[in-house]
């Protein structure tokens, strides 16, 4: 069993920037793929960012592609999202996600595990 715990939420400004961080336990984190998801109120949960096990490859929504980077550290169980040039649209509570899968295929939905979120506001 994974357990997963978000943090690095919080409140910014248009065009300001944020790094969520992911961190792991329970679980052989070189081995999962990796995933952040976003929920924005009333709106159904969405993918945004995922990572190959190594790391070696990554996939983005169209909407966050050239302004987020989603990187991880093996050695620290952490999986990041950096978020800049943030938009009023990127408001939401931001889950990690983990898949026990090893693989090139990066999944955008179906995911394993999931933490409880971190919210991200992002004023006009």
């Amino acid at each position: 069993q994974v357990q997963l715990i978000e943090s690095g939420g919080g409140l910014v400004q248009a065009g300001g920037s944020l790094r969520l961080s992911c961190a792991a336990s329970g679980g052989r984190f070189s081995s999962y793929t990796m995933g952040w998801f976003r929920q924005a109120p009333g709106k159904e949960r969405e993918f945004v960012a995922g990572i190959s096990w190594r790391g070696g490859g990554t996939l983005y929504a169209d909407s966050v592609k050239g302004r987020f980077t989603i990187s991880r550290d093996n050695a620290k169980n952490t999986v990041y999202l950096q978020m800049s040039s943030l938009k009023p649209e990127d408001t939401a509570v931001y889950l990690c996600a983990a898949e026990n899968i090893i693989s090139s295929r990066i999944p955008t939905d179906g995911y394993d595990y999931w933490g409880q979120g971190t919210q991200v506001t992002v004023s006009s």
